[in-house]
């Protein structure tokens, strides 16, 4: 695989899970009752809905501004176990609503996976 192909793959999966995160973090911001209703349903307390929402902005923060090695590499293990975290609660609630976070994980690997290619080769 070339490193063009490399770099489209990691910019498309990177993107789509930015654009995921923020469309997250902005229900959690501005919709908080029905957010509220889904997290109860799902077994998990309703006060981790605001502290979530800005974990998921700092980790898009980490992962775009390449800042810190470290940092990024916590950001895509906190998004890894969001995504475990909610397919789990989704499929255990039987509300089918658990192949975003299939979906989710999917590209955050590739994200993770073609960065670390990128960096390798440059």
């Amino acid at each position: 695989m070339t490193n063009k192909t490399s770099k489209i793959i990691y910019w498309a999966s990177t993107g789509l899970i930015s654009l995921l995160m923020l469309m997250s973090a902005g229900m959690y911001f501005l919709n908080y009752e029905t957010v509220s209703e889904t997290f109860v349903q799902l077994g998990y307390p309703t006060y981790i809905i605001y502290p979530l929402a800005v974990a998921k902005i700092l980790g898009l923060v980490a992962i775009w501004t390449n800042k810190s090695n470290t940092l990024k590499e916590w950001a895509y293990a906190g998004f890894f176990f969001d995504f475990i975290l909610a397919f789990a609660a989704h499929f255990y609630a039987g509300d089918g609503q658990y192949l975003v976070p299939i979906i989710a994980t999917v590209l955050l690997l590739m994200s993770y996976t073609f960065g670390k290619k990128i960096l390798k080769d440059a």
